[in-house]
């Protein structure tokens, strides 16, 4: 399950700073695959979210592989981050999501 940044965001950045898999921006950023991952895919996208910081629900892992929870969650001053219960995964489709963007 990925997170999901709400409207509540007061765009300080302190999630994107904590997010090892690059998959937070800010409002209005373009952003691509290949952003802080070893994928080849280079390929802009256009901004999930142009009035707050927004994720990329294929780059987060909830960081599986790397913390014992979603770092971003805790740092966020006005609790604007929760699990997206829109993007369901399993801890093995996480894992794997981790793989493929950084490698075994």
């Amino acid at each position: 399950m990925a997170v999901k940044i709400s409207s509540e965001c007061i765009s300080c950045g302190s999630c994107a700073d904590e997010c090892p898999n690059t998959a937070i921006y800010p409002a209005g950023s373009e952003w691509s695959m290949a952003d802080g991952t070893k994928v080849a895919d280079k390929s802009t996208k256009p901004a999930v979210s142009d009035d707050f910081y927004f994720v990329v629900s294929n780059k987060c892992t909830q960081c599986k592989g790397f913390n014992d929870a979603p770092a971003c969650i805790p740092v966020c001053p006005v609790e604007a981050i929760a699990l997206d219960p829109d993007h369901e995964e399993s801890d093995a489709q996480l894992l794997a999501k981790k793989a493929s963007l950084h490698g075994a």
